[in-house]
């Protein structure tokens, strides 16, 4: 017997060929496991990627999509913002516009009334002063009623009597008698009686003689309607508050008193 044989060897028993068969097994199902889910995995990460690949152009498509409907709404939002500052700007415009149209109206409807009631007042002044004039001359010709009549002596009383006499004769323009008269013509032919030549036309018989007050009218004074120089009516005081003139073709030739139709001014010839 050897000296060593009661010594245990320092080597491990060998393993049963099964044993190493059997994990040679599992070992081998492991890595086709593995394999195949590595396999798997790989096809789904291509997968994966290839469907992220299709699906990008998708996405960017509705991305430029909603920049473009994104620009569009912008567009269309300063657009209407404009028209409407075009819109306030022609109200505005408008609005000044009308203030100054109603402040104009305003303007000429006061100076048309301003001028409305100045030509009130004058017309009304113009009245009351013809008023004035009529009760004037009628004052006098009530006082001197009792004596006018006989303080037309001499070449006074001649026109007087000429000028009556022809009362109910026509008016005709231009006409110097013996029927028919305007009413220079009847005041010429009056004074001629008496030796007294006077111009042919109102305006220059109504400057032919002395101005005199209509308070202080005696018979045989020239009364004249309109300014002295431009008269445009004449006839003869002949006393009583009375005057014959040759006033129209209506009425011819008239003996009215003065408040009928009070002339502007008279002239003393005589």
């Amino acid at each position: 017997m050897s000296h060593t044989a009661h010594i245990r060897s320092h080597r491990k028993p060998r393993r049963s060929a099964s044993k190493i068969a059997m994990r040679a097994g599992v070992a081998g199902g492991v890595l086709s496991t593995l394999a195949v889910a590595g396999a798997s995995a790989s096809a789904s990460a291509a997968e994966s990627e290839t469907t992220q690949t299709l699906e990008l152009p998708t996405l960017t498509a509705d991305l430029s999509a909603q920049v473009a409907r994104s620009a569009e709404a912008t567009q269309l939002a300063a657009a209407n913002f404009e028209l409407q500052a075009e819109r306030d700007a022609a109200a505005a415009k408008a609005a000044q516009q009308a203030e100054k149209n109603l402040a104009e109206a305003k303007k000429k409807e006061a100076e048309a009334k301003k001028k409305a009631e100045e030509d009130a007042r004058r017309a009304a002044a113009a009245r009351a002063s013809r008023s004035s004039e009529r009760v004037a001359l009628a004052a006098p010709a009530a006082s001197s009623a009792s004596t006018s009549a006989s303080t037309a002596t001499g070449s006074a009383a001649a026109v007087v009597a000429f000028v009556k006499a022809q009362v109910g004769d026509a008016y005709v323009s231009g006409g110097t008698g013996p029927s028919s008269w305007d009413c220079s013509g009847l005041v010429q032919a009056a004074f001629k009686q008496v030796g007294v030549d006077l111009p042919r036309v109102s305006q220059s018989q109504s400057t032919a003689g002395t101005q005199v007050s209509l308070s202080n009218l005696q018979p045989g004074d020239i009364l004249y309607w309109g300014g002295a120089g431009s008269a445009y009516h004449v006839a003869v005081y002949v006393g009583d508050g009375m005057f014959v003139g040759a006033q129209n073709p209506s009425s011819g030739v008239v003996e009215k008193p003065l408040s009928y139709d009070p002339p502007s001014g008279a002239v003393r010839v005589l």
